[in-house]
């Protein structure tokens, strides 16, 4: 189908059907049958250095990597198990790839990303041949006259973007009993091990891809658990930065307090060097003001397979009982970082989160309507919906592509706040604020290098009847705080991975990818995902 002929509005809903695979299909029962195997792949979950190592001597390129990958998301994500975790190749991948292969032979690689298939979430701006919807019929058509900012890093680090990732529709930021990874565009997102399983959210897309080896990194964004938590439920590694490490200029915004960028992958090292390629102060976007002196240009040089030794972990035991199943993974992880040196300081009480989280969701009601409301407003008046007031009714008149299965009460919430110099605003702000001060002193007086916890429990089946089946999880102490925080694999339960969090004050992240990947290298945890269609009942 042609581009402008599936954006015409007359065909909204049927394009709906067409990418999303039927409104039906969005939530509804996996395929029918059994998969028994993943198809054969050349490419055997490689690492960004054994792509780049490939391509230095010749057994790969640019461009074949580009088609191999392709065809991979056609066989296993728009067909096969159907993942639906990319909701856009982007048609102008392979003319990149063959001037990129083109000024490898001329001028050698750029860095370690040079040629390397990327996928970002679609809610992050490009200016080329993709849109950008954050999943929403509501901006189907919508190409950016500019690239975010981390997008022009990522071209300039000669990365060749793939195309654009599924997600939780407005990163999950719409309505209550929602389905993680479901988006009116883009259908409902599974889990790779059982695809009648939740992926979480909301950069779904992003951790099922790379998870998949549908890409080898991808881009996710972060409010409150959107990096971490599909990381955990999809068994990868995700890294949540400081805010203001990588900018969120050209990023559809839900809170300037708490949003960012990060990387995901299938270990630690490729997101290290993922990071690297995102980061830079931008002028455009105060958060990121003084990062140039905070920042590095190669996270990979902190790899170290002794960056547990005589390193302070604070326990965080609260979230450790979040299955009864999960318990012993997350017991027996401990024991690995103490025997590779670690200091476990086993519990530790952090100061009190008592109100916090209502003040951070009080407060990203606000911070969703101002920014959004700016974001849409710049788009021109082509646009289909300029505002949040819009986009209510829009998904009103629309409601069997956009609320078939839980509604918007969210966006009603966030409509009906005022503006950001409201007491209300301000107080759930200053609750915030004093949270960042108490944490960062509890780090300073602990001597702490990290705090440890559960990411998330094991992944709940998909319902679009009831929504998610969460069983909690620890993102909202570095989110509410904009602390870094990265998620590794530490196991699995009845085949679902779990992944374990590691905490650290602001621009840390030196030291929290040295943990990390110590840990990964101790333990070995991850395992590839089989697609399997059903977890077993018995």
């Amino acid at each position: 189908m042609d581009r402008r002929e599936f954006l015409s509005f007359s065909g909204l809903c049927g394009a709906a059907t067409a990418v999303g695979g039927g409104i039906a299909g969005c939530v509804g029962r996996p395929p029918s049958g059994s998969w028994s195997s993943p198809l054969r792949f050349e490419l055997a979950d490689p690492t960004v250095a054994t792509l780049q190592r490939g391509m230095t001597e010749g057994r790969y390129t640019a461009v074949s990597l580009v088609k191999m990958y392709q065809d991979r998301i056609r066989e296993l994500d728009q067909s096969g198990p159907a993942l639906k975790s990319v909701i856009e190749l982007n048609p102008d991948a392979r003319r990149i790839a063959i001037a990129l292969d083109r000024e490898r032979r001329r001028r050698g690689p750029r860095g370690p990303l040079h040629g390397i298939p990327v996928l970002i979430k679609d809610n992050i701006d490009t200016q080329d041949g993709m849109t950008t919807t954050a999943g929403s019929m509501a901006l189907a058509g919508w190409q950016p006259p500019h690239d975010a900012f981390l997008v022009e890093r990522l071209r300039v680090a000669g990365s060749v973007l793939l195309g654009k990732t599924n997600l939780s529709e407005w990163a999950n930021f719409r309505g209550s009993r929602s389905s993680s990874g479901w988006s009116g565009r883009g259908g409902q997102t599974r889990n790779p091990y059982f695809t009648d399983h939740n992926p979480s959210g909301s950069s779904s897309g992003s951790a099922v891809a790379v998870s998949a080896n549908l890409c080898v990194v991808a881009v996710g964004t972060e409010t409150d658990g959107s990096i971490v938590s599909p990381a955990s439920y999809c068994g990868v590694v995700g890294i949540k930065p400081t805010v203001g490490l990588v900018s969120r200029r050209g990023i559809i915004p839900i809170s300037s307090s708490q949003d960012t960028a990060g990387p995901m992958a299938r270990c630690v090292a490729d997101a290290a060097a993922l990071l690297g390629a995102m980061v830079g102060e931008d002028l455009r976007d105060a958060a990121t003001a003084g990062s140039q002196d905070r920042g590095q240009r190669d996270y990979t040089q902190f790899l170290d397979r002794d960056g547990l030794r005589s390193k302070r972990l604070g326990v965080i035991r609260s979230d450790f009982k979040v299955h009864r199943l999960a318990d012993p993974v997350f017991e027996a992880a401990l024991v690995a970082m103490q025997r590779c040196g670690a200091v476990l300081l086993d519990p530790v009480k952090l100061p009190a989160f008592d109100g916090v989280g209502s003040a951070e969701f009080q407060g990203m009601l606000y911070e969703f309507k101002a920014g959004l409301n700016a974001y849409l407003g710049a788009m021109g008046p082509k646009a289909r919906v300029r505002s949040l007031a819009e986009l209510i009714e829009f998904n009103k008149r629309h409601r069997e592509c956009e609320l078939p299965f839980f509604g918007q009460e969210t966006l009603v919430r966030a409509q009906e706040k005022g503006g950001l110099d409201e007491r209300p605003y301000l107080e759930a702000r200053e609750r915030c604020a004093r949270w960042r001060m108490e944490l960062a002193t509890f780090f300073e007086s602990e001597k702490l290098d990290a705090l440890v916890a559960p990411t998330a429990g094991p992944a709940g089946s998909l319902d679009p009847v009831h929504g998610d089946h969460g069983l909690g999880g620890s993102s909202s102490y570095a989110a509410v705080a904009g602390f870094p925080s990265i998620t590794v694999p530490c196991g699995e339960v009845w085949g679902l991975p779990v992944g374990m969090s590691f905490i650290g004050s602001a621009w840390q992240e030196p030291k929290l990818i040295a943990v990390a990947f110590a840990f990964e290298q101790a333990t070995h945890a991850r395992r590839s995902p089989r697609f399997q269609l059903r977890f077993p009942t018995s």
